[in-house]
């Protein structure tokens, strides 16, 4: 059978993968502490309110849940911004993250607070790891095609993020440029118990580099049929998964 270099390349980094969690020497993350506080942070193409169904839930739930305003401009500000929200946590805190803001639970999940962390249809960046390259060893998914800059500020044309993001919500909001030039120092879930919840009929990130990086920190693994907002439409199975990495439930 012959090989292409991108089946080559997923190929020596699915061998990397199995490597890596054999070493860490579990297949499923440890049990988390129990926690009342939830903080969820949003990606490039949304907004805070972008958690509102499973913040609803969370409360219902009796859990105090914060949701970040990510700054959209350059790493280092937007984990900031999640570290100041996590400062104010009275207690063990589940952090959670969807798409692009997977970079920030990976390097805000090192605060103290920090109990366990959940990561939606999100990036899993190792410490110091190239995710633009190592997103380039799957195929590109659609939505990569509608970004466009004006300047440094970067949005998705509306085409892509009708078919492509989430139909049902308003315009996206622009991002710095920067915001994507920024890597992590530090590997959070490396430490810290990890969920993961991957959409299989994603649009935005390939749901075989999900199911990769979920495999490779040896996360608690969902799979849910849905687009990559998935925390919009299917909020019963987000929660779930979060309040099992709360503590609150087997």
């Amino acid at each position: 059978m012959t090989m292409n270099r991108r089946t080559f390349s997923a190929a020596l980094i699915a061998g990397a993968a199995a490597s890596l969690i054999s070493a860490r020497g579990s297949a499923a993350t440890p049990a988390p502490i129990k926690a009342r506080n939830v903080v969820l942070v949003h990606g490039l193409f949304a907004d805070g309110s972008c958690w509102s169904e499973v913040i609803a839930r969370l409360q219902a739930a009796g859990l105090n849940a914060t949701s970040v305003q990510n700054p959209l401009t350059t790493l280092p500000e937007a984990v900031a911004s999640a570290e100041r929200v996590l400062a104010r946590q009275d207690g063990p805190t589940v952090l959670v993250g969807h798409s692009f803001s997977g970079m920030i639970v990976t390097e805000a999940g090192m605060h103290p607070n920090v109990s366990s962390l959940v990561y939606v249809a999100a990036r899993a960046p190792d410490a110091g790891e190239d995710y633009a390259a190592l997103a380039k060893t799957f195929p590109t998914p659609p939505a990569s095609a509608g970004i466009v800059f004006d300047g440094d500020e970067g949005r998705l044309i509306e085409a892509a993020f009708l078919r492509d993001f989430a139909g049902d919500l308003p315009d996206a909001k622009p991002f710095n440029k920067a915001l994507l030039t920024g890597k992590t120092t530090q590997a959070a879930w490396r430490s810290k118990p990890s969920f993961y919840a991957v959409s299989t009929e994603d649009r935005t990130i390939n749901p075989d580099l999900e199911r990769f990086m979920a495999k490779r920190m040896g996360a608690k693994t969902i799979e849910v049929k849905a687009s990559h907002l998935s925390l919009i439409s299917h909020p019963d199975e987000i929660t779930s998964l979060i309040l099992e990495a709360a503590g609150q439930q087997a």
